[in-house]
């Protein structure tokens, strides 16, 4: 069989169709409600290698290849790529394909369906090989031609670089790994959401469902705060209804492509899903759950009202499940305001609403703080309190990081909490939902992070592609360290500098630089020595200058309409070279006493004329770039990314891609203004281009390429970035462990890919 449709596919049909291809079979015998599609099976991919006499080539590619040698990798993995890519697929195979599409299309009445292309990987031989998750997928394909291409591009991404590294690290050979692809109508949902068959968190026997308007793309990956219910499952009782104001909702523009726009103001706060759906949802849940005989997490969409299963999957959230719900029956889930969740876990207290730095005091252990966005003075409160909730901000405002990184819970972007909440008022606050409820939960029920408490993996898992940690304190590196990190890959300044009180030139006038560097190495030590001998790579001050006024002998910095824009990082220190040189003389100090695993990095580089500059004065200090310190820079402006080549020519160790600060200038959206929070996707294709431009110039050239922005700790982003080649992710520490699980299937996919193409 070379194409197949879902109807005759079932779970046992992995060996022709893959795992996702025989799911989607599976249920759609089972009488679940699923999108229809057909495969292309890993037969068909079979052969298309040998009937064109590619298969050989490439495994002449591969038998000549030094795996351990990165560049002759790569270019091995590119050149099998394109030779699948560029050979014509054969008629008799394509003409399948094709007949195949217009059934569908025919189907869902249509001249062209729009369909999904996703790759599904099965093995010969190999029942211990998992490969799911791992080949690339294409969304929103129309066409008979695109098809086609497509489903050649799914086939090509099993020769990945990093596939072929896998495959040979682990003994699989390539020429027993194969690949079905799948072909499936995409769902222009008009809402979506999301469904568990249990309670994630007590297994009580109730639906959970989310919901919002359009695409499922805003409720899964919380752009918007969805309408929450719960269902009896024994007798479908509605037994809870919560709407939300839903200020966005994804849709697709005329080109297919998803895009992210405000919900009419009629629908804003109207109720996503009457009880007639939320019985029908339940239904299917029960069904859906009893077929595969354990609890599921499944993402449905409603279209011209046809409810549709898109995925679903065993919810593997169920521990304690008893005690849970019986701590949780005395909870009142009344929610007082909502926002985004920005750091997760439960934290109840106090409210202490803090509107000016002389406030601070007012916050005192277990309080929860309410301000309207933290800054650097406020990190020694945010340290006492239990939670943070503000009014202004998004995931990758300066609350969001320090909460993370301090595993303290945070909900921002509330945009009234310092007037709703009342002072002194008892709040327990959800920072994975992105809700603040009345009254205090009991002791033991507060899932609040200890900063000591490290969150790491029974079993490590072992990556090719590095996953490192972000710092901007050194009380926050033993927590960072515990998680198993490869590294530290973002290590800031600011909080460092900026926590005593003093403007770093202020230091230098009053004749006390050496203060200033005995400061600066004294913290930087504390990390250094936390992860060493593994790499920690510094990035030189960029505080805006709205952060260096409140500080001693800040009065006279300029007040910038926009800081974000304007005086800061490199530019900044390159105007002030004194205090440049006092940071590279904190790095020589370290390095002089046996710290060589301390990397350099500018933030802010706009031409490559700043980065020889900043190389002069490190040399200056007697640090020598490239010999005793390795040298790199941030990618953060376009400019940037786009001349790479020429920072390349100028000498760089490593880059690290600044996605949060790379995001707002390439779509001009200042990402700490909630008015235009909407606007800020590090997903844009903009975005995107500029990313894998740097990593791929960077992979050519053999320059180590991180990327350490908000992006680096969303699953799916990552998925891509190991595509494209990236060296290592640096992510909040408490995402490294599931960063690394992300890491870890890309990889393996890779790997398959490669070793479908020896077959």
């Amino acid at each position: 069989m070379y194409v197949t449709k879902f109807e005759d596919l079932g779970k046992d049909d992995i060996g022709i169709a893959g795992g996702k291809g025989a799911n989607l079979g599976e249920l759609t015998q089972a009488g679940i409600p699923v999108p229809p599609g057909f495969v292309v099976t890993a037969e068909t991919y079979d052969k298309f290698m040998q009937d064109t006499g590619i298969f050989n080539s490439v495994m002449d590619i591969l038998d000549q290849i030094d795996i351990n040698n990165t560049k002759e990798l790569q270019e091995a993995a590119e050149e099998i790529k394109k030779i699948i890519v560029e050979t014509p697929i054969p008629e008799d195979i394509s003409t399948l394909i094709i007949e195949a599409y217009n059934q569908l299309s025919q189907r869902v009445g249509v001249d062209e369906a729009d369909v999904a292309i996703r790759s599904s990987a099965t093995a010969e031989d190999l029942p211990e090989a998992s490969f799911a998750g791992q080949q690339d997928t294409f969304l929103h394909v129309q066409g008979i031609d695109n098809v086609v291409a497509y489903v050649r591009k799914c086939w090509a991404s099993l020769f990945e670089a990093r596939a072929i590294f896998y495959r040979e690290e682990n003994n699989f050979e390539h020429s027993k790994v194969y690949i079905a692809v799948v072909v499936q109508q995409m769902v222009d949902s008009d809402k979506a959401g999301v469904m568990f068959t249990v309670n994630p968190s007590t297994g009580e026997n109730i639906a959970l469902i989310e919901g919002s308007w359009g695409l499922g793309e805003s409720v899964v990956s919380g752009t918007v705060t969805p309408d929450n219910y719960a269902v009896n499952k024994d007798n479908n009782e509605i037994i809870n209804v919560t709407i939300s104001d839903k200020k966005t909702m994804f849709t697709n523009d005329e080109e297919g492509t998803s895009i992210q726009v405000e919900v009419p103001e009629d629908m804003r706060n109207e109720r996503v899903l009457s009880d007639d759906e939320l019985i029908e949802l339940t239904e299917m849940g029960k069904r859906v759950q009893a077929h595969y005989g354990k609890p599921q997490d499944t993402e449905w969409a409603f279209h011209d009202g046809n409810l549709f299963l898109l995925q679903s999957r065993p919810i593997t959230t169920l521990g304690d499940s008893e005690e849970k719900a019986s701590e949780d029956d005395d909870v009142d889930l009344e929610v007082l305001i909502k926002g985004l969740g920005a750091s997760p876990g439960l934290a109840s207290g106090k409210v202490k609403i803090i509107r000016e730095l002389d406030e601070l005091d007012k916050v005192q252990d277990g309080d929860v703080m309410v301000t309207i966005m933290t800054t650097p003075d406020m990190v020694p409160a945010m340290r006492r309190a239990n939670g943070i909730v503000t009014d202004e901000g998004g995931v990758t405002c300066h609350a969001a990081i320090i909460s993370r990184e301090l595993g303290i819970p945070c909900v921002v972007g509330t945009g009234d909490a310092t007037s709703s909440l009342k002072e002194n008022s008892e709040v327990t606050a959800d920072g994975k939902k992105g809700l603040v409820y009345k009254g205090i939960l009991k002791s033991g029920e507060t899932e609040v992070s200890s900063p000591e408490v490290a969150q790491v993996s029974a079993t490590p898992l072992i990556t090719v592609t590095e996953v490192k940690a972000n710092v901007s304190m050194p009380e926050a590196a033993p927590r960072a360290a515990a998680t198993g990190a490869d590294g530290v890959g973002l290590l800031r300044t600011e909080h460092m500098m900026l926590t005593s009180g003093i403007h770093p030139k202020k230091f230098i006038i009053d004749g006390n630089e050496e203060e200033l560097v005995n400061t600066l190495a004294e913290n930087v030590l504390k990390v250094a020595d936390e992860f060493y001998p593994k790499p920690v790579w510094y990035r030189t001050l960029d505080a805006p200058t709205d952060e260096f006024i409140t500080l001693e002998g800040g009065e006279n910095e300029p007040r910038e309409h926009n800081p974000m824009l304007g005086w800061r990082g490199i530019r900044r220190e390159l105007d002030e070279p004194e205090i440049l040189k006092a940071e590279f003389k904190a790095i020589k100090k370290l390095h002089d006493k046996g710290y060589t695993n301390i990397g350099i990095m500018i933030p802010l580089s706009q031409h490559p004329s700043e980065l020889r500059k900043a190389k002069e004065i490190c040399a200056e200090v007697g640090l020598r770039p490239h010999i005793d310190v390795d040298f790199g820079m941030m990618v953060e402006i376009p400019a940037a990314a786009i001349m790479i080549d020429e920072y390349i020519k100028e000498g760089i160790d490593f880059v690290s891609l600044g996605t949060n600060d790379l995001t707002q200038y390439t779509l001009a959206v200042d990402r700490n203004n909630e008015f235009v929070a909407k606007h800020y996707s590090e997903e844009h294709p903009a975005v995107m281009k500029l990313i894998e431009r740097t990593i791929k110039k960077c992979v050519e050239a053999g320059v180590t390429c991180s990327i350490c922005g908000q992006a680096g700790s969303v699953p799916h982003i990552v998925e891509k970035l190991v595509g494209f080649g990236i060296t290592s992710v640096s992510s909040n520490s408490d995402a490294v462990e599931e960063v690394r699980k992300t890491v870890a299937r890309a990889e393996k996919k890779i790997m398959l890919d490669a070793a479908r193409k020896q077959m």
